[in-house]
């Protein structure tokens, strides 16, 4: 009959409500972190999740009975393109939050670029003195960047724009680094490390329209029920007629936005000198053309799929060292 006699907790966690599906690809950053550093940079960019790859590193955890010992580490590679510098927005605190206040544009932006977004005609100098002038009233300025997945070796040829939080040293001092460098590429050595730790945010691997069972992880009802085995018992009470939101139901499941935390950077590496791609290169990827990072541990979301690594907003407490890589897949490191 389905009618619960015993207790049981709730099945499926509250915590990610709304359970829909994202509205695209690319993840939405809300909090960018506070860094305590003296020079400016950005905290972060958008890399291509490829495939799935081991790495033997020296445990460097001091307090550890492992300490020095080899270590076997379940790794994500992750294909990176240099970000270009194409504009500047600074920021105002207003009574409903932060409020952008100004942008300025490169100069010269790729075509490509005019296909998604206006472009203003008015001379950047002075634009630029306008900038200047409102840096006072401030409270951030974040930089607009642009990254193509052609890169990459991706078909598609349309690139990604999104903004990312400058962090380090004063306001005027970010903006000076962020002028300097618009309408430019962004050297990856600038914002990653190895032995770092970064966020990842980026969108699940979607599964469609799935039942409770496989949504929540309830319990299935005996065999023979009287109308339905993967359903759950009750969906509500006779009074009041009202299905609580608590009831696990169907419902699409995957293709949410997650982040993981404090990924450790084991490798930041060049695809043109040293190769990490299997033979015949990454299932649905292909090879590593360029630059890439080796995240040990799981990256949300499928091959191809674009992810946003970030400073961590609770970094831990470990020194950010480069760890020792003894093994990166079948290759021994000397």
């Amino acid at each position: 009959m389905g009618h619960r006699t015993h207790h049981a907790p709730r099945h499926g966690s509250l915590a990610f409500r709304p359970r829909a599906r994202h509205g695209s690809h690319l993840a939405r950053i809300r909090t960018w972190p506070r860094i305590k550093s003296d020079r400016p940079t950005l905290l972060g960019s958008l890399g291509f999740k490829s495939g799935s790859i081991h790495v033997i590193t020296a445990d460097d955890r001091e307090k550890t009975p492992n300490f020095g010992k080899p270590v076997y580490n379940s790794s994500t590679v992750i294909a990176l393109v240099p970000p270009v510098l194409v504009g500047i927005r600074s920021y105002v605190k207003g009574d409903t939050g932060l409020q952008a206040q100004f942008d300025l544009y490169a100069k010269e932006v790729p075509k490509v670029l005019r296909r998604k977004m206006r472009i203003s005609s008015e001379d950047q100098g002075n634009r630029l003195k306008k900038m200047e002038a409102v840096l006072e009233r401030s409270f951030s300025i974040a930089a607009l960047i642009s990254v193509s997945p052609s890169d990459v070796g991706l078909p598609q040829k349309k690139p990604f724009v999104f903004e990312v939080g400058v962090g380090g040293g004063s306001l005027m001092a970010q903006f000076e680094y962020l002028r300097e460098r618009l309408g430019k590429e962004i050297a990856l050595d600038e914002i990653f490390e190895a032995g770092m730790y970064l966020d990842t945010v980026g969108v699940t691997k979607g599964h469609g329209f799935v039942g409770p069972v496989g949504r929540m992880g309830i319990k299935r009802k005996q065999h023979k029920s009287r109308k339905s085995v993967r359903e759950v018992g009750s969906l509500n009470a006779w009074n009041p007629t009202t299905i609580m939101y608590t009831v696990p139901r169907a419902g699409q499941m995957g293709f949410h936005q997650r982040v993981d935390r404090n990924k450790r950077v084991l490798v930041l590496g060049n695809g043109e000198d040293q190769t990490v791609s299997p033979s015949g290169g990454f299932d649905h990827f292909g090879p590593i053309r360029g630059h890439y990072l080796i995240l040990r541990g799981s990256v949300p979301g499928p091959a191809r799929r674009p992810v946003t690594l970030r400073y961590p907003t609770r970094p831990p407490r470990a020194k950010a060292e480069p760890p020792k890589i003894l093994q990166i897949g079948d290759r021994t490191i000397e």
